[in-house]
């Protein structure tokens, strides 16, 4: 019970679609979502794939939890080899399109090949058709998803598609549900355009089962007792969304400015949660609308927008003065403290076209960050912007190079390459301030170490997500631990990341865990599902998931050296707040790590972890 045993896969190439079983001893092993649909990626292809030929594939995948009454159980995964990385991808997105896959009697859909021209894949329960897509290509993904739903004549049709940056080969393109809702990292939406797939729509009706209904409602009540109750996913998150740690982070001395090279930013309360709640002089309304929950989540943190009439990016604009999906902590930064601007409007703005058009604002805004940076040292030049003057805090220069990139065009398309290749280009790879080729998130790991692990070791590239330390260096979750020390950060990385491994494979949302712990989880795993789901399983669930990752890495040419950061946070070290005069202490830290994984000293699980995890 709770998976659907039914997987759908469509050969884009062939133009066909069946169904077959799940594998459940994969299942009984990997669980679902991230966990699951690694294990087909890994056995189906050759590590060393193009991540734009054919022969890579792209996988949705949603969790055993998925579409059922717990807590944030709507969420899905894209999981590919990444555009962006060549590592292993996968991106995990909230909204309604994972309930309804899930509800349409799927776990996973697996695309192979590619298709001759531009394709949809329709699903309606069992009837799954590739339909033509030719009149939503070249179309934003605001577009294609209302063209679908008109199409069909069904305003509950949930769609996932991709935007033109995903069709132009933009690195870092997204998979967007739900109009502002995104597969958001690593371009996993840079893979589906180069399958010529631009959407898959979906109507579920089928309800899902759990193995015992009765201990399952009892350990959902509690687990939602407990989020309800507690500061941060009862009362700050549903109030300032993710938006409330700007300030926090400023002040905390972590927050990554003008492309690193400083570790505070004076405009951060013009562009913080407390920004957005407040009225605006124009009409007297604030950029904040309301909030907003994806599927069955208690919690609510997404944020509904609106931008000011009178700005510049819309005051002759009608298609852009409306509520739309607002600003969250990781894009305000990229699109904010990376690049020196604190216009909140702009940044808006960007925001909707990053999503109108499907590409990741983080990616986006940290690489216009290093553009700006390679601007001001007289690398690059107004011939090669197009006249574009990118100087660190240019609003204009931010939101022209936002529209430039989601078409593809000009030196939006040079953008469109990501801050690796886009530094490399101009002899200056020093600046890219990424790792994998993944740019960074929101958080100077000279002022939060156990970041820098947490970087440095993530599987797909530069990620938070993967393993949040600041839960417990900033805000004291689980436990508070000192953010300017190395010690015990090797110990509290690898932990984080086999939590938020077993979470992902679930089928529900990471920001639970600001509440839960696998306490909380496990007995609503263990009763929705089949099997023994104890804390203990779940923590070894997660740590064969990441060496699952990690030897797919290994085998398509990563090493240990690619363990790494940029030189700027382990050399330059921080010039004020609580960590001035820190790097980060990436050398102290990866041998532990290293060691506690069960890894060689080069970073290759030995002999020994592979057995034991049964990999």
């Amino acid at each position: 019970m709770a998976w659907a045993r039914r997987i759908l896969r469509v050969d884009l190439t062939k133009g066909t679609c069946t169904h077959e079983p799940l594998n459940m001893d994969w299942a009984k092993r990997y669980l679902g979502q991230r966990g699951l649909a690694t294990k087909y990626l890994t056995e189906e292809i050759d590590p060393k794939v193009d991540p734009l030929a054919p022969e890579n594939k792209l996988i949705m995948a949603t969790g055993p939890l998925t579409g059922t009454c717990a807590s944030t159980a709507g969420r899905y995964s894209v999981i590919t080899k990444g555009a962006l990385t060549g590592a292993i991808a996968c991106s995990n997105s909230g909204g309604f399109f994972g309930n309804e896959m899930k509800n349409a009697g799927l776990d996973m859909i697996i695309f192979e090949g590619k298709a001759k021209s531009p394709v949809y894949l329709f699903i309606d329960n069992d009837d799954c058709r590739l339909l033509d897509a030719s009149d939503y290509w070249g179309t934003s993904v605001w577009d294609t998803e209302e063209g679908i739903k008109e199409r069909h004549g069904d305003p509950q049709i949930r769609v996932a598609s991709i935007g033109v940056s995903g069709e132009k080969g933009v690195k870092f393109a997204c998979v967007v549900n739900d109009m502002h809702r995104a597969a958001g990292r690593s371009g996993v939406g840079t893979v589906m355009g180069s399958k010529n797939l631009k959407a898959v729509a979906l109507r579920g009706t089928k309800g899902v089962s759990v193995d015992d209904m009765p201990a399952f409602l009892k350990a959902v009540t509690d687990g939602k007792k407990v989020l309800a109750e507690n500061a941060v996913t009862g009362q700050g998150l549903p109030a300032y969304g993710t938006q409330v740690l700007m300030n926090v982070i400023n002040e905390t001395g972590a927050l990554p400015t003008r492309n690193h090279r400083d570790i505070q930013f004076e405009g951060a309360s013009k562009i913080s949660a407390e920004a957005m709640a407040e009225p605006r002089e124009s009409d007297g309304k604030p950029n904040l609308v309301r909030n907003a929950a994806c599927f069955g989540c208690t919690i609510a943190c997404g944020r509904v927008s609106t931008i000011d009439r009178t700005h510049y990016t819309v005051a002759d604009r009608p298609q852009y003065q409306i509520a739309s999906g607002g600003l969250e902590y990781e894009a305000a930064w990229a699109l904010g403290a990376a690049t020196g601007v604190d216009d909140l409007d702009a940044l808006t703005f960007a925001n909707f076209i990053c999503n109108e058009q499907g590409f990741d604002p983080i990616s986006f805004g940290a690489t216009v960050g290093a553009a700006m940076e390679l601007f001001e040292d007289g690398v690059i030049t107004p011939k090669e912007t197009g006249g574009i003057e990118l100087n660190f805090g240019s609003a204009k220069a931010l939101t022209d190079l936002a529209e430039l990139c989601g078409r593809g065009e000009g030196f939006g398309a040079e953008i469109g390459l990501g801050s690796k290749l886009l530094c490399e280009k101009y002899g200056h790879p020093e600046l890219s301030m990424s790792v994998k080729g993944q740019e960074f998130p929101a958080y100077d790991s000279r002022g939060i170490q156990g970041m820098g692990l947490t970087y440095a070791t993530s599987n797909r590239g530069a990620c938070h997500l993967r393993s949040y330390t600041v839960a417990s260096e900033v805000l004291g979750i689980p436990e508070k631990t000192d953010p300017l020390v190395t010690d015990g950060k090797a110990g509290l990385v690898k932990a984080f990341q086999d939590a938020t491994a077993a979470v992902d494979s679930a089928g529900i949302c990471v920001f639970t865990t600001f509440a839960w712990t696998l306490e909380d989880i496990a007995p609503q795993i263990d009763a929705a599902c089949e099997g023994d789901w104890s804390v203990e399983n779940l923590l070894e669930l997660g740590e064969r998931v990441w060496n699952l990752e990690r030897r797919f890495n290994l085998a398509a040419g990563f090493t240990g050296k690619d363990d790494n950061l940029p030189k700027r946070l382990v050399k330059d070290a921080a010039k004020t707040g609580p960590a001035k005069g820190l790097t980060n202490g990436l050398d102290k830290m990866l041998p532990e790590y290293y060691e506690l994984r069960g890894w060689s000293k080069d970073g290759v699980p030995t002999n020994e972890t592979v057995s034991r995890l049964t990999l």
